[in-house]
Formats: C-alpha cells, sequence, structure tokens
C-alpha cells in the first residue's frame, strides 16, 4: 500500500478511493465450526465499517500530501455525456460560377476594347485581325482586265509581224510557239478543220481566243503562264488574237514592239 501512494503522489493524481486488503491467515481453507461462522456472519457490518474507516483516512492522507496540486475527479460515466458540438465550417463558394464569372468579365473587357477601338482608332491592328477574319470567306475582288499586265503571243526570237486591226485583233503569221497574253485556265479546246481554237479565261469576265494553231500543248482545265507557250503554228495558217471583256471585243489597246499595251 506504501508503493501506492508513493506512486499517486509521484503523478500529482488526486485520489478519491482505495482498496484495503486484508490479508488472512493459511487457516482461511479449514472447515469452520458452524457456530463460528454464523457469527463471523453477524460481525461482517462492524469489520466492513472498519474498512471503510481505513480507506477514507487513506484517502484524506494522499490528498494532503499533494496539496494544491489535488483537482476533483470526474468519475462520471463518459457516456452519459452529451457528444461536442460539431463546429460548422463555412461552405466554400461553388468553383463553377466563380470561372463563369470571370469569363464573363473577361468577354465585357474585350467587347469594351473593341468598342473604344472602333471609335478611336479604325485601322487599329485589332481592328485589321477582326476585319480579316470576318472576311476571311470571302473571295479577293479581281483585277479590272485594263489592271492586267499583258505580253507579248510571242518568243522574243520570233521575226514574227504582229499587227492589230482597228477592232483589237492581234494577227501574225510564222512558225513558231505561240504564248498567252497573260495567265488564266485553258477554257476550251476545239478544231476548226486543220487547226486548233483555244480559249483562255483570265478572269471571270475577261477571257482571249486563239485561233489557227497547229497543235496545243495544254488540255482543258489547264493552267497556262504568260512565259510558257501553251500551243505552236507551223506558219502556213494565220494566227489570230482577240480579247473580250465579257461578250465584249476589246479594242482599248495598241502595240509597243510586240507587246499589246492598254491604252491610257
Amino acid at each position: 500500500m506504501e508503493q501506492e501512494l508513493d506512486y499517486a503522489e509521484m503523478l500529482e493524481i488526486p485520489v478519491s478511493t482505495v482498496n484495503v486488503v486484508k490479508k488472512k491467515g493459511l487457516n482461511l481453507f479449514k472447515r469452520k465450526p458452524a457456530k463460528r461462522a454464523a457469527a463471523e456472519v453477524f460481525e461482517q457490518p462492524a469489520e466492513q465499517t472498519e474498512t471503510d474507516e481505513l480507506k477514507n483516512l487513506v484517502v484524506d492522507s494522499v490528498n494532503e500530501r499533494v496539496g494544491a496540486y489535488v483537482y476533483a475527479e470526474d468519475v462520471s460515466d463518459p457516456r452519459d455525456e452529451l457528444p461536442a458540438a460539431v463546429a460548422v465550417k463555412p461552405k466554400k463558394r461553388d468553383r463553377g460560377n466563380m470561372v463563369v464569372l470571370g469569363e464573363l468579365i473577361a468577354v465585357c473587357v474585350i467587347a469594351a476594347a473593341i468598342f473604344l477601338t472602333n471609335v478611336f482608332m479604325p485601322t487599329s491592328v485589332i481592328n485589321t485581325f477582326i476585319s480579316s477574319l470576318a472576311n476571311g470567306n470571302k473571295k479577293p475582288a479581281e483585277p479590272a482586265y485594263s489592271d492586267i499586265k499583258l505580253s507579248s503571243v510571242v518568243s522574243d526570237f520570233s521575226d514574227a509581224d504582229i499587227t492589230v486591226s482597228d477592232n483589237g485583233v492581234l494577227s501574225f503569221t510564222a512558225e513558231g510557239a505561240v504564248y498567252p497574253v497573260c495567265a488564266g485556265t485553258v477554257a476550251s479546246v476545239a478544231k476548226d478543220g486543220e487547226t486548233y481554237v483555244v480559249k483562255i479565261a483570265h478572269t471571270s469576265t475577261f477571257s482571249s481566243v486563239i485561233t489557227g494553231l497547229s497543235q496545243v500543248y495544254s488540255q482543258k482545265d489547264t493552267a497556262v503562264a504568260a512565259n510558257i507557250p501553251f500551243g505552236y503554228s507551223d506558219g502556213k495558217t494565220q494566227v489570230q488574237v482577240s480579247m473580250y471583256d465579257g461578250e465584249t471585243l476589246l479594242n482599248c489597246y495598241t502595240l509597243s514592239g510586240e507587246i499589246p499595251v492598254w491604252n491610257s
């Protein structure tokens, strides 16, 4: 019991009860006479009272030795206690709503910037970029026939004598390669007796028709260039070149050497 008291004092734990065990002699297990056993039954309350008094003395002694460090021990059943109130955490804002709000603000800022640049800086980079996106699906405007530079229909080394009539038809009779007046696409190839007639589309409205060709190197829907021959003349038949704006024959040009030039 002395060891139990020292341990309680070391830990400075208040004591509310103690167990007192009274050792008995080895004759505990011997058979007692019936009269003696009955007497002990009646003596039991007195002995119990003595034990309780001894417990109280021991408890008071330990608590006095602990002194100011003794605290009342809560011996209540923890199962009877109510659970502590759970702290309610504030709800977090919905991330989705924050993202939508941010996107809405960004769109408003961009719209305001575009409006201000349209008013104060119509030629700014952003306006040019937006205009290019808006016109991205549109085909570029075709040049007028008068804005297209023409080239000679014969080689620079040819000795052909090229003339132009009053109605605007170029003509020559010479052996050699034949060139288009400018780049375009072969619209049709037709045979006329022993020679060929070729129509070349330069734009949707501007075209040229070449007759009197002995051979044709390009087929229909083939692209042609001004510096690459598309046909050949054996010099036996006159070659004629006519230019049209739609169905109208053009005669608004003259020759500068062997090169046709639009009238200014």
